[in-house]
């Protein structure tokens, strides 16, 4: 049973130019971490992701959300996950703040987190075979899917998983073989050109083959040049993405696409606001082949939907610490199976979580394991921390969702 629940206000200044971005200058990686405490002495972990200020805000609604599990069992509570977390998010005056996204969606993210940490830990195995031991219908009642029927229907969803289900051991062995990562910490924003060049040089030995690259000058000459850097220094076999961070307008994406046409880059991330469904399609048909990717800021299964309807994400980029929790991941990884939409999540836990829904996106339902984004500043955090060997997420293994925070 659960008997009480606290909130933890971290946050881990990182400094000399990690983490920037063309918006975000000077972030401070931060957690609003919820910590459900049960009579068996268990404690379930949840975050939700923010860059400092404000995150004590996400910390008390958060307090407010995780009152009502008081008393409960987990058992209880993830039998019927769905409709318990559609009754939080409906809650009336919270829902006022949103609906569905801002710091009150944060907040449930962080709750439902820790509900799956727990359940995990009560259960005794790492969250990636909590859900690949559960079966169908145990699992579709711990999703919520109003709002998205239209598009995915419960019998839909019910087929993507049973279908994929027959063929899952020809894809068990990525848990031997570990989950492909690749290196965003090559090219933040603030970085001199120099310590790119010798970032990448660094990456490509300890075995990425994929990288990132930040852009989103105000100058796209400097962008260019600086792609051009990544590519000459990383050679024609890796991948290399850049990410805009939401900076530019339409046309800005367009022209830094066509400027840059020679580096086949994979994908042009965030080009522009994050709530402008068509825009995206617009800049998505302009720079074919080069994917548009989004999801770091989508906040909800209903946006996702749109873009996803709209054909204007070919990359799907949900993280589990923005939208509400493992739950709304997993509604939207369905979402994008059935568009034929690979998901590479944004790692906004800088990926204690999210390497375990990746092992369950690729054998449960079948997304094609591409790689995951890394980003290593917070490990020292990590009671568990991530573990990466020539360029490979290794499988977790200790019970829960990896995301036990040091005091």
């Amino acid at each position: 049973m659960i008997t009480n629940a606290t909130t933890r206000d971290a946050r881990y200044p990182i400094g000399s130019g990690h983490g920037s971005d063309a918006i975000h200058r000077d972030p401070v990686y931060s957690y609003a971490a919820t910590f459900l405490h049960d009579d068996l002495g268990l404690t379930g972990t949840g975050l939700a992701f923010t860059l400092g200020e404000g995150n004590d805000l996400v910390c008390r609604a958060a307090e407010f959300y995780a009152r009502q599990l008081a008393g409960r069992d987990i058992e209880e509570v993830m039998a019927n996950f769905g409709e318990f977390q559609r009754k939080l998010s409906d809650e009336q005056q919270f829902r006022w703040l949103g609906p569905h996204k801002g710091l009150v969606h944060l907040a449930l993210a962080s709750v439902t987190n820790a509900c799956w940490d727990l359940w995990a830990r009560k259960r005794g195995v790492p969250l990636w075979k909590l859900l690949l031991d559960l079966g169908t219908e145990e699992l579709l009642a711990t999703l919520d899917f109003s709002y998205v029927t239209d598009a995915l229907t419960l019998g839909e969803a019910r087929a993507l998983i049973d279908c994929a289900r027959a063929s899952r051991s020809s894809r068990e062995h990525i848990l031997d073989a570990g989950y492909p990562g690749y290196d965003t910490s090559i090219g933040w924003f603030n970085y001199s050109d120099e310590q790119v060049a010798a970032n990448v040089a660094k990456s490509a030995a300890e075995g990425f083959t994929a990288m990132k690259l930040k852009v989103g000058s105000p100058d796209i000459s400097r962008d260019v040049r600086r792609a051009r850097l990544v590519r000459e220094a990383a050679g024609d076999s890796v991948r290399l993405m850049v990410d805009a961070n939401q900076q530019w307008t339409i046309d800005q994406s367009i022209a830094f696409s066509e400027a840059t046409r020679d580096l086949n880059l994979f994908w042009l991330e965030e080009p522009t606001h994050p709530d402008d469904v068509l825009g995206h399609r617009t800049i998505a048909e302009a720079i074919a082949p080069v994917k548009v990717a989004a999801g770091e800021h989508v906040p909800n299964r209903i946006l996702f939907k749109n873009y996803l309807q709209a054909g204007a994400m070919a990359i799907c980029q949900v993280d589990a610490v923005r939208v509400a929790g493992v739950s709304e991941f997993l509604v939207i990884s369905l979402l994008a199976k059935k568009f034929g939409v690979p998901v590479i999540p944004h790692v906004g836990d800088m990926g204690q979580i999210h390497q375990h829904l990746v092992l369950f996106n690729h054998i449960a339902l079948d997304h094609e394991a591409i790689f995951l984004e890394h980003i290593p500043h917070l490990q020292e955090h990590f009671t568990e921390p991530v573990r990466i060997a020539s360029g490979r997420y290794s499988t977790p293994r200790l019970p829960g969702t990896s995301c036990e925070l040091n005091p």
